[in-house]
């Protein structure tokens, strides 16, 4: 099977539609396909005077509509696939879905309630996926009551709303205060534990651009690069979801892939075996049964002591951006970079951690990585439903080298060398300070202080962050569970942590008489 990767949750709004080649040459460089999430909605004021979010007129929505699929006639083809999709809000008393079809002859449909939904959507050829399910029931949180797994065959557990999994896991759902928090009840364990059969997906939902970094991604085994082959991976569920990087993760249980139903065995065990690549140290691998962790197989701690020596695998990110204050600099919020990446070894892999368009890698061989970024000091905290946070464009690279060989960054024609053992034994942190001073100098006079504050604050740096080598990132790990704990709604999964804080959700299986 081939394992590929969306985001499925890029919402484009009208407005956006202009740009909407752009988004579609940023997906390609991220994405193995894209389903583009048309968002049929704005802000508009009441004649009270207050703001309200509301539907566009049908003839607006109409005409967006045959627009995307004009767009995703023309460019989607046999190497980049493209389907059609948008967001369906409703009453929001049964939760915000994603509708996407298979095929690119559907219309756009906006009934008020889920199940009104359902009853115009093609069975087996269109699905409709909630989203920031944790969220308040009859306030746009998912309505478990009103759930039908033939047209919602999975569901989005995180995105940059944060982690719908429970009320009581560690990524919170902060970003939109005024749709949150999140509660128990809507959240994705409270309807597997009961019994709905749904898999487990990442995804966006930023309203900026397909597959940022940090906002979620899903992955599918699909058995071919079809439109039929990519549906049939949907609708059998087998699907999982990152946080960040491209974790490679195959789950099976009593040689069943994720998003699988089986029936009870004869033996009473179910084995599960995880194989899994993370982009970072593995910290720990949970094997959940009915929402509990059974067991917890701990990676920390099982291989820094091991002598590394000649030549290994490793895994090591870089990161750009940074720069001057907008506060005191408001006029500087980007920067070209210009980079290459060299090492007397080989390079394997070369990730793209990308968070806007304007990135580009221009020479890659398996000795060097030649590349141009834009980095962006805005955060967009101040746009409608716009990304938080410092955002910055990187890389992580997979390398095969001697541990004392030689890898070499020439950043804006800047040279800075390192071993691979120093990259293992840690961050290695590079501002442009001088830049900064002379920076200050040019603008206001200044160039000396007594702390480094006014040139470090506004530094440009690019890190790179301490490298891993394979055995840490690397594992395959199996656990027995015994028995079934409940009367035909036992469900198992497989949630793997890594060091940085990532995050990666198998679809369950299911055990059903």
């Amino acid at each position: 099977m081939k394992l590929l990767w969306c985001d499925l949750h890029a919402n484009i709004h009208s407005e956006q539609l202009k740009d909407i080649n752009t988004w579609y040459e940023f997906a390609k460089e991220m994405t193995d396909f894209w389903p583009i999430a048309y968002y049929p909605f704005h802000m508009r004021r009441d004649s009270t005077g207050i703001g309200l979010e509301d539907i566009l007129e049908k003839e607006k929505r109409d005409a967006d509509w045959e627009y995307i699929r004009k767009f995703v006639m023309e460019k989607s083809n046999s190497n980049y696939l493209l389907f059609m999709g948008y967001e369906w809000q409703g009453a929001g008393l049964d939760g915000d879905h994603n509708v996407f079809y298979k095929n690119l002859d559907e219309k756009l449909y906006a009934p008020l309630r889920y199940s009104e939904l359902t009853d115009k959507l093609p069975l087996n050829e269109a699905i409709a996926i909630p989203h920031h399910l944790a969220y308040a029931l009859g306030h746009r949180g998912k309505n478990w009551s009103t759930h039908n797994s033939l047209y919602s065959p999975f569901v989005e557990i995180y995105s940059s709303h944060g982690s719908s999994e429970s009320d009581t896991t560690e990524i919170h759902m902060g970003r939109h205060i005024h749709m949150g928090p999140r509660t128990s009840g809507t959240d994705v364990l409270s309807g597997l534990k009961t019994g709905n059969i749904v898999g487990i997906i990442a995804s966006g939902d930023n309203h900026v651009v397909p597959a940022m970094y940090g906002h979620g991604l899903m992955a599918c085994y699909a058995n071919n690069y079809t439109r039929n082959g990519i549906f049939d991976a949907f609708l059998n569920r087998r699907v999982y979801g990152v946080t960040g990087s491209k974790t490679k993760l195959y789950y099976d249980l009593n040689d069943n892939i994720m998003g699988s139903i089986i029936k009870p065995s004869k033996d009473n065990k179910y084995y599960a075996t995880v194989d899994v690549e993370c982009g970072n140290a593995i910290d720990r691998i949970e094997f959940i049964r009915n929402g509990i962790a059974e067991h917890t197989y701990v990676h920390n701690g099982t291989w820094e002591y091991k002598d590394l020596k000649d030549e290994i695998k490793f895994k090591f990110r870089v990161d750009f951006g940074w720069g001057p204050d907008l506060k005191i600099y408001p006029d500087i919020q980007s920067k070209h970079w210009e980079g290459e990446i060299t090492t007397e070894g080989k390079i394997i892999s070369v990730e793209k951690i990308w968070t806007n368009p304007g990135q580009k890698i221009n020479y890659q061989d398996d000795k060097k990585c030649n590349f141009s970024l834009l980095t962006k000091k805005t955060t967009q905290t101040g746009k409608w439903m716009g990304v938080s946070g410092v955002q910055t464009e990187g890389f992580i690279f997979e390398i095969k080298a001697d541990i004392d060989s030689i890898i070499t960054f020439k950043i804006d024609n800047k040279i800075f060398k390192y071993t691979v053992r120093d990259i293992l034994s840690g961050t290695k942190l590079n501002g442009f300070v001088e830049e900064a001073i002379q920076l200050a100098k040019d603008r206001f006079g200044f160039d000396s202080y007594y702390r480094s504050d006014p040139f470090w604050h506004n530094a440009y740096k690019f890190k790179i962050n301490q490298g891993f080598p394979e055995i840490a990132y690397k594992k395959r790990v199996s656990h027995t569970f015994d028995g079934l704990k409940t009367e035909n709604q036992d469900f198992f999964m497989v949630k793997i942590h890594q060091k940085n804080g990532e995050v990666a959700w198998a679809s369950p299986v299911w055990v059903r008489k």
